[in-house]
Formats: C-alpha cells, structure tokens, sequence
C-alpha cells in the first residue's frame, strides 16, 4: 500500500533511537585504507631503530647458539625469551598506533559513540531466510565489486612495481645490507602510498555509499511519522477535542458572570465587554466577559434577560475588546468615558445617593 511505502526522511526521534541501538553509517574501507597507510608510515620512521634491534637480535642469537656447548632447556629460553623481546618491541608501537588509527577513524565516523547493544544475543540473527535475503542484496554486491576491484588493482601494482625494479633488485647484490633493505623499503612505501591513493577512491565511494544506505534504510512511511508525532505529542485529535473542552468550559464560567457585571458595551452586532466595578475591591472597572460575533449576541442576550443595562458604544466596544485581557482592568485611557456610563447605570440603578 502507498502508506506504507518508506519515502519520509528519518526524524531527529528515529535517528536518535537508531543511534542509541549502535545503527550508524560506518566505511569499513576508510578505516583500512587509514590504518595501512598510518601503519607503513610507522615501520619507515621506526626502520632505522627496527633494523638496529632485529641486527643485534640476530647476532645474540648466532653467537649464543655457537657458544652453546650443550642443548639445554634454559639455553633454549634464554634465545627464545631474547627473541620474543625483539618481536614485541618491533611489533608493539606499529600495533597500538594502527590500532590508534582505527579506533579514531572510527570515532569521526561514529561521532565516538559506544553502546553495548549490537554485541546482545538476537535470535533474528540466526534466521536463515534473512541471512539468505542479505547475501543477495545491494550492500553485499557493492562489497564483492569492491573486492574484486581491489584484487585487480593490487595485482596490476605489484606486478608494474616488480618488473620495473626486478632488474634493480639484483644488481644490488653487492651494496651492503642496510642500503639495500633502505631502498626495499622506500619502494614497498612508494607501492603503498600508489595502492593506498587508489583504495582512497574506493574507500571515499564506500563513505558515501554507507551514508546513502544508511538513509535510505531508515527511511519512514508516512504512517510511521503519525504515528511517531502522537506518541511524542498526542493525538492531534485528542488534543483537538481537548483544547474545544477547555474553551467551552471556560466560555460557560465567562457566561456565568455577566448577570453580575454592572454595564454591557456593544458594538451592534460584532464586540461586547461585560464590565464590573466594585468601588471597595476594584482600582478600576474589570472585564468580566467579552466576545465578538455570536458571542457578543449571547453576552447582550443573558445581559438583558439579567436586567443588566446594555449600552451602545462602538469605538468604547472595539476598543477594550482589543487592549483588556478578560479578567483585567480597562486602560486608563478609558477611566474618563466608562466612568461617565457606570455613573448614569448607578444612578438608574439607585446605586449612588
């Protein structure tokens, strides 16, 4: 059906719940591509104090085996313990600093967001028809083109690189070690930077191809952003008739004081105020009721069934209609006009000596 097709941006709700349930667009290949080119960047600075450890390393253990006049176990620890020290202190500060990169690659992308819910037990998980739907679908085409692009790229790059420095390579047989092993390394960085450049495309296609999934997935029908708008606001029409409540009671309670109010002034037909002054509690006279159109008609009318006096006024009408709140007292540019009015209404009501 048309209302449940999913054509509705997400809302701020909707993107904030995926949010919290750790749903957000993540390229697998900006991480990858970031943490290659940060990790042979690290093995180029720490060569030289790499190369210098894995030599003494190498000679220790040539000299303690030639040393050695009898194959022992605490001989054998003392090389192996040797060479385990070696590895780690070459392995260790490329590993934290790849790990380093992956983890604040990931942070930009994520905006640093850690939640414990995608590592929960689900058995939808295990669905088989789900799992047989995912492998035939658009995110698992676009990684399997991705994959074999990257295939045919690093094939055609070693392959270049190896026929253009084979040649190279073997005519350096004589130069000693550390210029050799130099110059090795400078070309497989050089092959890293060119594959890593061109995985940066792929990896700039995958950024944005995750962000486009990533709404499209969450899109909404327009049946789910109703009714996302009354959980967070009510039912518009609960709150419609709410809100008529409300008016009529408080229109009932208005109608209520106009057989009190002293003087009725009115517009003809279009605006009425019900005015009440009370000379010992009142500053001044007070709108008690007011009402334009057919409100105005039924204040004039429980006015007169009232035997409240109704006078005719149109400016004095329009006028505190539109300056005085109900409840409130007139302005004081009217003090001299009403006063005039409520004087002659006393006086007919023999409310003034």
């Amino acid at each position: 059906m048309a209302s449940d097709e999913k054509t509705e941006k997400a809302t701020p709700k909707k993107r904030n719940d995926q949010r919290k349930e750790g749903n957000v667009p993540v390229s697998k290949d900006v991480i990858a591509v970031a943490s290659l080119v940060g990790c042979f960047y690290c093995i180029k600075l720490f060569f030289p104090t790499i190369y210098r450890r894995l030599r003494e390393s190498l000679i220790f253990q040539i000299s303690s085996v030639a040393d050695i006049n009898e194959l022992s176990l605490g001989n054998l620890q003392l090389v192996g313990m040797k060479a385990v020290e070696t590895l780690a202190w070459c392995i260790f500060p490329i590993g934290v600093i790849s790990l380093a990169i992956g983890v604040l690659t990931t942070g930009i992308q994520t905006r640093f967001l850690f939640t414990k819910k995608p590592l929960k037990f689900k058995l939808s998980k295990l669905n088989p028809i789900k799992g047989i739907k995912n492998l035939f679908s658009t995110r698992q085409l676009v990684e399997v083109l991705k994959s074999l692009l990257k295939i045919i790229v690093l094939a055609v790059v070693i392959y270049r690189i190896l026929k253009e420095q084979l040649v190279v390579i073997a005519q350096m047989m004589d130069i000693n070690t550390i210029s050799v092993a130099t110059y090795v390394l400078n070309e497989i960085i050089s092959m890293v930077l060119r594959i890593g450049m061109i995985f940066a495309a792929v990896a700039g296609f995958d950024f944005f191809f995750q962000r486009w999934k990533y709404e499209k997935d969450i899109k909404m029908s327009k049946e789910e952003v109703k009714e996302e708008y009354k959980q967070m606001e009510g039912d518009p029409k609960v709150k419609g008739k709410i809100k008529s409540l409300q008016q009529s009671m408080a229109r009932s309670r208005m109608m209520q004081a106009v057989p009190d109010a002293d003087v009725i002034i009115r517009n003809p037909t279009h605006f009425a105020v019900a005015l009440r002054y009370d000379i010992d509690h009142d500053n001044a006279p007070v709108v008690v009721a007011k009402g334009q159109d057919y409100i105005a008609l039924k204040i004039v009318e429980i006015a007169e069934n009232s035997n409240v006096t109704v006078i005719e006024n149109k400016p004095l009408a329009r006028g505190i209609y539109a300056s005085t709140p109900l409840g409130g007292q007139i302005p004081a540019e009217y003090y001299g006009v009403v006063a005039e009015i409520l004087v002659e209404v006393f006086r007919m009501n023999k409310k003034l000596v």
